[in-house]
């Protein structure tokens, strides 16, 4: 029962910060911020916890739940946490924090609802390091997209419509593709066994062979690949980063990319064993190719957040290369890599909103002296 209310904390975080604005414009924040305390204080505990064995399949699993939610169709509520998903919801929760923080004095109009879009948006993103069902893996990667769409279109910079429509755009469209492998999954299924389910375990111990297979884990593949985001299918991040306000930017570059190498650890690879092997050259290839392009690209920046956001793509090309290796020691430096990359690109984006707050710039060219404007800072 922990699991979902990990789920419920945030969730219900972002309903009362929603109205408390018309109260007093501090009580969104001390809510979201009081939330998210509470969730750290549910984690923590969880690292030493044991379960039940008739909960969980063989695996060092710390937490389970699991109960019917639309039977008919063979779909549970089932969540569970092993040390992958603890490791990346304590991240969520304290880049969530520290998201609250900065946003303490930037945001200043519809505070409430601004807090409860980022709680939502937090929210989706717990559901979906804890999810193994599929259907509720996609359930909360909606979830999880949505809110963030209002974040950028609402309070972002000048072109925020134009980014929010194209993030949305890229990320709905990976996700409906990814649905759709996610029902040729369970279907081929119900075909070969005679039960409906979309549990991960059962679709674990009969994956999918051939074309057919090869066919279903591109679906997945592709929809993790725009969120990684990988070249050639990174072009909505830097625009989206741009435009975003400083928390926004935050989640999307330190929570939301790791939900797509989560989902390549999680699914797309342990689900499509041989077709994953089969694609193994092409994926490593598409994280070299990210790791150059995307560092020259930062390279080439005048504007400071354009260039944090071109070595996010650079950086998380590392992620697809190491995933794809198929070695052990490289899944290890893949998720250190992720969690390095939140802590990092997290704080730098930080730095970035600090530095436009105080200059009303982002062009590198016109920020010489900033020993002199930020000496604290420097």
């Amino acid at each position: 029962m922990i699991l979902v209310w990990l789920l419920l904390v945030p969730l219900a975080g972002g309903l009362l910060a929603w109205p408390s604005d018309r109260i007093n414009p501090l009580l969104p924040r001390v809510i979201s911020f009081a939330s998210l305390l509470l969730e750290l204080v549910l984690l923590l505990p969880l690292l030493h916890a044991s379960t039940p064995a008739s909960l969980i399949e063989p695996g060092h699993w710390l937490a389970a739940f699991d109960m019917p939610w639309i039977p008919a169709f063979g779909i549970s509520f089932r969540l569970d946490l092993d040390g992958l998903s603890w490791l990346l919801i304590v991240l969520t929760v304290v880049i969530g924090l520290f998201s609250i923080v900065v946003s303490w004095t930037e945001i200043e109009d519809n505070v409430g609802f601004f807090h409860a879009n980022l709680m939502w948006s937090l929210a989706g993103s717990i559901g979906v390091f804890l999810a193994l069902d599929l259907f509720l893996f996609f359930f909360f990667w909606e979830i999880m997209l949505v809110p963030m769409y209002f974040v950028i279109a609402i309070w972002g910079h000048e072109n925020r419509r134009r980014a929010a429509i194209k993030f949305f755009l890229f990320t709905q469209g990976s996700g409906l593709l990814m649905l759709l492998s996610i029902l040729a999954l369970a279907f081929q299924h119900d075909q070969e066994t005679g039960t409906l389910t979309f549990n991960y375990f059962k679709l674990l111990a009969d994956q999918p062979a051939g074309m057919f297979g090869y066919l279903i884990m591109l679906g997945f593949f592709i929809a993790f690949l725009v969120k990684l985001p990988s070249f050639p299918l990174h072009t909505w991040l830097p625009e989206t980063h741009t435009e975003a306000p400083t928390a926004g930017s935050v989640i999307l570059a330190s929570i939301l990319l790791k939900t797509a190498g989560y989902g390549l650890l999680r699914f797309a690879v342990p689900l499509f064993v041989a077709a994953a092997h089969n694609i193994a050259p092409i994926a490593m290839w598409l994280g070299v190719i990210s790791i150059f392009y995307g560092a020259v690209l930062a390279y080439g920046q005048n504007d400071l957040k354009k260039l944090v956001a071109y070595s996010s793509i650079s950086h998380m090309g590392f992620v697809l290369l190491g995933i794809y290796s198929f070695n052990m020691l490289a899944w290890q430096g893949a998720v250190i890599l992720m969690i390095a990359h939140g802590v990092s690109t997290g704080a730098l984006f930080i730095t970035v909103g600090s530095i436009q707050k105080r200059l009303h710039t982002r062009d590198l060219g016109r920020m010489g002296g900033l020993w002199t404007d930020l000496p604290r800072l420097s």
